[in-house]
């Protein structure tokens, strides 16, 4: 999916078991995040920080979702551990990850491995994707205001 594409109405289950879709947050904008899995530091650290602004996010329009290829109950436990107050999709069969094109071949300490690319994309009111934070320019700890920025630039 790239910039001006519209995301699929069908984005997933969340960790309810509950299906999420694009048309449950018309008139909003999402930020819809890809990450690559619950409770490590990177992943956590973006969690927390969109977490502790939410509250501003909201104000600015915008609802979080966050999505990654962890089992529900693995959501359910980071959600609680966290307090996070957003859904997060679980995506096992990797459906959206590859929709996205946010699924592929990484590698650490010289092993390759297939995972998700950590991404944002950020939807506008009619689920037109109008920006995309590529793995490269996500600051994990900023990226709350990083999103608030966007916004403020649109005003």
């Amino acid at each position: 999916m790239t910039l001006g594409d519209k995301a699929p109405e069908l984005l997933g289950v969340n960790e309810q078991g509950e299906e999420v879709r694009l048309s449950q947050y018309a008139g909003k904008k999402l930020v819809l995040y890809f990450y690559p899995k619950d409770n490590t530091p990177g992943c956590t650290s973006e969690a927390c920080n969109l977490r502790d602004n939410y509250t501003e996010l909201q104000r600015c329009g915008y609802e979080v979702v966050g999505v990654s290829v962890d089992s529900a109950a693995s959501h359910q436990k980071f959600i609680t551990k966290n307090e996070l107050p957003f859904p997060l999709i679980t995506d096992t069969d990797k459906t959206l990850v590859e929709k996205f094109g946010v699924w592929g071949e990484k590698s650490m300490c010289g092993r390759k491995y297939m995972g998700t690319f950590r991404t944002t994309f950020i939807l506008n009111e009619e689920g037109i994707i109008e920006r995309i934070f590529l793995p490269k320019d996500i600051k994990v700890k900023e990226h709350a205001s990083q999103i608030l920025q966007t916004n403020e630039g649109n005003k």
